[in-house]
């Protein structure tokens, strides 16, 4: 502070001082004239607004300072004062945010070596943390001792949406793995007729365990705590258990989505660190249209090549049926082979090729790497308005550099419902086939009725034989 704006605050100061002097010498001669010695009311004090620090100060006369409380939105960023490019610390941030990153690659490596199994745990850990970090955005340590054991009916909810999701996605795999011992075959079959059942009847316990718990004065809290659990459940949990789902279709949908957006994140932070001049959106004040571009047009061509290369790898490409944990092999397919392409003839002659091999799956990658490009930043976005709407960094802070698991994971949820519905829609043969039927025999029909069919399809395969 400068010696003038220190004067002048004195100076402030001892008029506050002399006017709160004369008051209560008022205040003194009116109560004399009643021959009551009353002390000043604690309503009638004199306020005066002083600006401090550019914010609002309301200073009493009787010594007590009240701030005023300030408005969570970030103002319009006119000097660009937010920008990765203008702040002091942005080395110091980097080394961090790639020592984590660095870590966080190597280990996201390692389980995709180990395999699909690995990768599926690998998201309920995350999906564990990501909860764990939403629920505690509305705790109240008041309310929560008021209400002991309330906070185990959140997580009573999101292992009965865990054990649904994934029975529905993973019973048909199970089946498979254990077809050839009958003892579990039926345990396993008994399970999946009985799923669903089972998955309301646990939803509806803790329905009635809600209603049980609901306390007078507390129902506004717990009223709130439910709608924000099924609200983690929906937006959450249920987007990013598509990830599984395109574990299983092969590793190959669900690495190269994920990779297309850690290369986004990266190349948008890279090109906003040294070029970032130009705000793109006040909800995120440090994001730049220089970034966006530039990582735009990075994640698209990186999503040509990298399709290129996983797609050579049949532990990439084939997709899992059951539940273990061995080496795949099967046939590659249309999508995987590799098909000559000629260049267009505008190019100059002195570039070197005229034809390169490309997998066709290569072209379904550019729709991939367009959508992980503009759309799914804005589940980014979503996420920092989210965090402005609760006035918080960061959803936590178990990553250095990057906050926590949900901020690294707000993206990704979009993406990976995207490219589940991309495969299901444009991938996927929508027409049916042995295999489909197949899977529906096992999956639905018992053993006595499978070996009935069987028989009888035996017989009219012999009856055509003869008739051929």
């Amino acid at each position: 502070m400068d010696e003038e704006d220190e004067e002048d605050n004195e100076e402030e100061e001892g008029e506050l001082s002399q006017s709160g002097k004369e008051l209560k010498s008022c205040w003194g001669k009116i109560t004399g004239l009643i021959w009551l010695p009353l002390p000043l009311p604690q309503g009638l004090l004199i306020t005066t607004m002083m600006k401090e620090n550019g914010s609002s100060v309301q200073v009493t006369h009787a010594g007590r300072i009240r701030r005023r409380k300030g408005s969570n939105e970030v103002p319009a960023d006119a000097n660009g004062k937010h920008l990765l490019v203008n702040d002091q610390n942005k080395y110091r941030s980097m080394l961090i945010r790639t020592y984590s990153s660095i870590w966080m690659i190597g280990g996201f490596i390692f389980v995709v070596y180990m395999g699909h199994l690995y990768i599926w745990a690998m998201v309920v850990i995350i999906q564990i943390f990501m909860a764990k970090e939403l629920f505690g955005l509305l705790k109240k340590a008041n309310e929560e001792k008021k209400l002991p054991g309330f906070r185990h009916l959140n997580w009573h909810f999101f292992f009965t949406a865990m054990l649904f999701v994934y029975g529905r996605i993973l019973s048909q795999r199970l089946v498979n793995t254990v077809t050839t011992d009958k003892f579990l075959y039926k345990i396993v079959a008994n399970l999946i007729k009985y799923h669903m059942v089972t998955c309301y009847f646990l939803y509806i316990a803790g329905f009635v365990w809600f209603i049980l718990s609901l306390k007078k004065k507390m129902y506004k809290y717990q009223f709130g705590q439910y709608a924000w659990t099924h609200m983690i459940l929906i937006v959450v949990f249920t987007q990013s258990s598509f990830t599984v789902a395109n574990i299983f279709e092969g590793i190959f949908w669900f690495l190269l989505p994920a990779s297309l957006i850690v290369i986004n994140d990266i190349a948008a932070y890279i090109f906003g660190f040294f070029f970032g001049k130009t705000p793109l959106i006040k909800l995120s004040p440090k994001k730049t249209w220089e970034g966006f571009i530039g990582a735009s047009v990075t994640t698209i061509i990186s999503a040509f090549v990298l399709a290129n290369f996983l797609g050579r790898f049949q532990w990439l490409t084939c997709p899992r049926k059951d539940l273990s944990t061995g080496w795949l092999q099967c046939n590659p397919g249309p999508l995987f082979t590799p098909e000559n392409f000629t260049l267009p003839g505008w190019l100059p002659e002195w570039f070197p090729w005229k034809e390169m091999q490309v997998l066709p799956v290569q072209w379904h990658a550019l729709g991939l790497g367009l959508f992980a490009s503009i759309i799914a930043p804005f589940g980014g976005f979503f996420a920092s308005g989210f965090k402005r709407a609760f006035k918080i960094k960061d959803f936590g802070d178990s990553i250095p550099g990057h906050g926590g698991i949900t901020d690294r994971m707000d993206c990704q949820m979009v993406m990976a419902v995207f490219a589940y519905i991309y495969h299901q829609s444009f991938i996927l043969a929508q027409s049916v086939s042995v295999g489909m039927i197949f899977d529906q025999i096992v999956m639905n029909l018992s053993y006595e009725e499978q070996r009935a069919l069987y028989t009888h399809l035996g017989e009219i395969i012999q009856d055509r034989r003869a008739v051929w």
